[in-house]
């Protein structure tokens, strides 16, 4: 909106201003607001006015130039003021209205673009909440140190157990317990009661054994003693059951036998340290349990980390996007709203017209003679040097020569040729003749390209092809375009992506809205069914979309492979229109993703450096290179006469179809007079 810029690089942008200043709507203001008259006096015609005009660009320069022939110079001076005047006034209006076009378009997908943003955002989020993550990285180098100190503390453990174990069976063979058993014998030893009552168990015993050898078994003393034994045993049992029931051994299967409950000093210390050893031996058990426990828990959360921060990378890189389109949106709002409160035009009166003293005519035949030797001298001249440093390739035999690719096709250039005043006129230039005019001879050549390609592997068809060239304006994205078409005029289904995301050039060609498109599909942010658009019948496109931050990030990436994958199964053909060689490396990270590579070159544009390179890269990467397509040939360089046979060809059939064409609508006009 600040600065004039060319639809074309090869255009200057100052002719499309001295073509506004030449249009009719222009002029006729200047008339009516100057009341010019012809000689009749009537009101002039922007075409006579238009004559007396001249607007020329001073070369070299961004000037414009501006004079007026006429009779009254006077009048000339108050034309050209005004005309500027008039000139910066519409274009600083026009200015004005395009940034609040502008401006209201992007204030209407703000909204949008700030969801998406949040969108990213709380999908980002939640992932962190879900799987807590703080930072993947540090997690992953702590959980490593964690694992590796884990790994000693068991090793130390399994010693210690080991050892623990060892001491814990000495002990065992030495007391002749199981460890049930040593810890109710320690604890029914250390209870006063129980030693109270098996030390007079003890004594009654000792009388029976007396009594058996004084008395009978029937006597009086003998019965009372026996009975008082039994009632001590049971007495006895009652308090091992009561301890043992208090010490937690309540119902396990322990036979305490009274012999069990003589203990020594000597037994009773080992006892106890066979006890200790138990205990030990079962908290080492229980602390490499919980080890290992551990340790499983963090190798767990290890193994899923690159799940985890693969994820995150897309969410990342989805907020990134969600981010970088929304700034972009706003930071041109800021503009259009700065440009759209500003009174400056792009241009400025340097040197406003004056009223000359005396005519200009009488010098106009010297400038002109001098102006035409001058021209022949420049011309030659120029044309000397041009070709000294000249180095690009000329012909079509040195493009093979370099190259050595097999060739599969030959696009001329070709002048458009009119055979009558109606518009069935013979065409062989434009961006998609294939479409416009099917019985070009650029057409057949189109439909010869896409016989060779499905004649390059008979076993194994081609599905998937990347096209592209060595250096930009070399006609690859003209070419894509046309051999797409000329597949889906024979019935195939055919898919096009444009995966140029810092030039797109395919909406342009096909006129189709490149809001959504391959950018958008890669980060998930669109559906694909969403982001393809039907350019014509059988073939489908999708366009490149918003240029992310990292465009060769997201060609060279799985989802773009699987993406490739699904394509192939869902269509006939697919065809990739890839940045040049040089300027990128996407063409190099798609190929291995495909069938193949189909190198575009265009003499006059080619030159023999930048073509060896490319021919070194291809080489040395391995790249499967399916062919060459010479784009843009002249055929006057050229010294074989293919071309004018076939423009001969083509010439005699167009003027056949033109006269039938002719001949059929003469016959309808005669039957309807009839």
């Amino acid at each position: 909106i600040d600065q004039l810029r060319p639809l074309v690089d090869a255009q200057n942008p100052l002719s499309t201003e001295v073509e506004v200043i030449y249009s009719h709507p222009l002029l006729q203001q200047i008339i009516d607001q100057l009341n010019l008259t012809d000689n009749e006096g009537l009101p002039l015609e922007p075409e006579a006015l238009k004559k007396k005009l001249t607007v020329k660009i001073v070369g070299g320069t961004d000037v414009v130039r501006l004079s007026y022939k006429g009779k009254n110079s006077e009048k000339g001076a108050a034309v050209i003021n005004q005309l500027m005047r008039l000139y910066i006034e519409n274009q600083i209006l026009s200015k004005k209205s395009e940034a609040a076009k502008a401006r209201e378009f992007i204030t209407n997908q703000l909204p949008q673009s700030e969801a998406n943003v949040r969108q990213a955002e709380a999908a980002l989020r939640q992932f962190k909440e879900r799987n807590q993550v703080v930072s993947l990285t540090e997690e992953a180098r702590s959980l490593v140190a964690v694992m590796a100190d884990l790994d000693s503390q068991i090793t130390t453990v399994q010693a210690q157990l080991e050892e623990a174990n060892a001491q814990a069976a000495g002990l065992r063979n030495q007391v002749g317990l199981n460890p049930q058993q040593a810890i109710a014998i320690s604890a029914l030893s250390q209870s006063t009661s129980v030693q109270g009552v098996l030390q007079e168990l003890q004594e009654v015993e000792r009388q029976l054994a007396v009594g058996r050898n004084r008395y009978g078994k029937n006597h009086p003393v003998m019965i009372r003693l026996t009975k008082h034994q039994r009632s001590l045993r049971g007495h006895l049992q009652q308090q091992i059951d009561q301890i043992l029931g208090s010490q937690s051994l309540a119902g396990t299967q322990i036979q305490i036998t009274e012999g069990l409950l003589e203990v020594d000093e000597l037994k009773q210390k080992l006892i106890s340290d066979f006890i200790e050893s138990e205990v030990k031996r079962r908290s080492l058990a229980e602390g490499l349990a919980t080890l290992a426990k551990a340790r499983i828990a963090y190798e767990q959360r290890v193994n899923v980390l690159p799940r985890l921060e693969q994820t995150q990378q897309q969410l990342e890189q989805r907020l990134q996007a969600a981010r970088f389109t929304y700034e972009t949106l706003l930071k041109n709002l800021n503009e259009l709203k700065v440009a759209e409160n500003q009174d400056t035009a792009n241009a400025r009166i340097i040197e406003p017209a004056i009223v000359p003293k005396k005519p200009l005519g009488d010098k106009k035949l010297k400038v002109l003679a001098l102006g035409v030797m001058l021209g022949v001298t420049l011309a030659t001249t120029a044309v000397l040097l041009l070709e000294m440093r000249d180095r690009s390739i000329k012909t079509l035999k040195e493009v093979k020569q370099l190259l050595r690719y097999p060739v599969l096709g030959v696009i001329p250039v070709f002048k458009h040729k009119k055979l009558s005043r109606r518009r069935d006129d013979l065409f062989f230039g434009g961006e998609l003749p294939v479409t416009e005019q099917p019985h070009s001879m650029v057409s057949e050549v189109y439909r010869m390209i896409q016989a060779n390609l499905k004649f390059l592997r008979s076993d194994h068809p081609l599905k998937v092809i990347v096209v592209t060239s060595s250096v930009s304006k070399e006609g690859k994205s003209t070419v894509s375009a046309n051999l797409a078409a000329a597949m889906a005029q024979l019935g195939r289904r055919v898919l096009l992506i444009d995966s140029d995301m810092r030039h797109p050039s395919q909406h342009y060609i096909w006129q189709v809205m490149n809001v959504a498109g391959l950018s958008q599909v890669l980060i998930g942010e669109v559906p694909i069914e969403l982001a393809i658009c039907k350019a014509m019948e059988n073939l489908d496109i999708l366009t490149a979309g918003v240029m992310p931050p990292n465009p060769l990030a997201l060609l060279d990436s799985k989802q773009m492979a699987s993406l490739i994958q699904e394509f192939s199964t869902q269509y006939d053909f697919v065809i990739i229109d890839a940045p040049p060689l040089l300027l990128t490396a996407d063409a190099l990270c798609l190929s291995p993703m495909t069938d193949g590579l189909l190198l575009v070159a265009r003499p006059g544009v080619l030159d023999f450096a930048n073509a060896n390179v490319a021919k070194q890269m291809l080489d040395s990467s391995g790249q499967t290179v399916l062919g060459l397509v010479a784009n843009g040939v002249i055929q006057k360089d050229e010294s074989i006469g293919y071309f004018y046979q076939s423009q001969e060809y083509f010439h005699y059939g167009s003027v056949r179809r033109l006269a039938q064409r002719q001949a059929q609508t003469k016959k309808t006009s005669n039957v309807s007079r009839r």
